[in-house]
């Protein structure tokens, strides 16, 4: 019975060790890897748990395979966009201008009562506050809302706010993304001649964003 409990401890503690090394992301907000590698992880933990005949090694070998195969992929993925969009996916835009995209829901099997379902997660009761709505990587759903339906402060005091749509990652740690810029209706060429302005390269841009009323804002990659 003892040695039962300290292989649990044991066990037990090198899954902690594993989640802490990939990070502290909460369920709903793991990408697709991550979430495959957390429901695996106590799977494979539990066998030698229940087992006292099953080796130890034949639980933390394993876990600890993955967990690195993790890290590896994630270290790509932060290098590659093109691979992070491959395991990931990319973020869809379901409402544009305060207009339903039904064939991107319907692209995603998400009904009419997801949606409603999501929007009343973020305290909106109706769609026609709604200007933007993004579901994220993730599942989430990012909403902006319209101009007028926005919550006044001190700047919006005597102020008719502009709509100036989704500011969007249009350069990513000196990668372009064509995504962004269309959503913006922006492309590249705008980008090089902003980017000149700044007299900038884009490799030294660590990330330039953008909306589509053209005001956009760069950060210069810190020096090492």
């Amino acid at each position: 019975m003892m040695i039962s409990l300290i292989r649990t401890v044991i066990l037990y503690a090198f899954v902690v060790l594993a989640m802490r090394l990939m990070g502290k992301r909460q369920i709903s907000e793991m990408q697709t890897s991550e979430l495959v590698i957390t429901l695996l992880i106590p799977d494979i933990a539990a066998i030698p748990m229940q087992n006292a005949s099953t080796p130890m090694v034949s639980g933390l070998v394993p876990i600890m395979f993955l967990v690195v195969l993790e890290i590896f992929l994630s270290f790509f993925m932060f290098k590659n966009s093109k691979l992070r969009r491959v395991v990931c996916g990319k973020p869809v835009i379901v409402i544009s201008d305060g207009k339903i995209d039904q064939q991107k829901m319907k692209e995603l099997r998400m009904t009419n009562a997801d949606l409603f379902e999501q929007l009343r997660q973020l305290d909106i009761f109706s769609l026609n506050d709604v200007s933007w709505a993004v579901v994220e990587t993730n599942g989430k759903l990012s909403v902006l809302k319209k101009p007028d339906k926005l919550e006044a402060d001190a700047s919006m005091v005597n102020f008719k706010p502009q709509d100036t749509g989704l500011e969007m990652i249009i350069v990513n740690r000196g990668e372009i993304s064509n995504f962004s810029l269309s959503v913006c209706g922006l492309d590249s060429k705008w980008v090089f001649e902003k980017i000149k302005i700044e007299n900038i390269d884009l490799k030294d841009i660590f990330m330039m964003t953008a909306n589509k009323n053209k005001e956009y804002t760069v950060i210069k990659k810190a020096e090492v």
